[in-house]
């Protein structure tokens, strides 16, 4: 795995831990795909860490059972979230969508 594979993760991970869905939610691809992409939009990346950093440090053992959550909702949705790209593609590229994580 690559250190880009690697950032990204990282990126849907805290994204997904500093957004509203809850594991009550009705949990399809869309909806994981819809909290991850409105949630960077509204805090992006720096204000996901820092949103996750601050729970980890108010609220340690409620931090790591969400954490723990969204790690396994990820590793079940690792081969099916794809999100558009925000700008065009640059010439040459292939395909219109952006994995989230390389499908194992």
């Amino acid at each position: 795995m690559n250190s880009l594979n690697v950032n990204v993760n990282e990126a849907v991970c805290e994204a997904l831990f500093a957004s509203q869905l809850q594991p009550t939610d009705a949990l399809t691809t869309q909806a994981v795909a819809d909290a991850i992409g409105s949630t960077l939009r509204r805090l992006g990346p720096a204000g996901c860490a820092s949103r996750m950093a601050q729970e980890f440090g108010d609220h340690p053992d409620a931090a790591t059972d969400r954490m723990r959550w969204i790690r396994e909702l990820t590793g079940d949705l690792c081969g099916c979230l794809f999100f558009t790209p925000a700008a065009p593609a640059p010439s040459g590229s292939t395909g219109d969508l952006l994995p989230v994580r390389e499908a194992a």
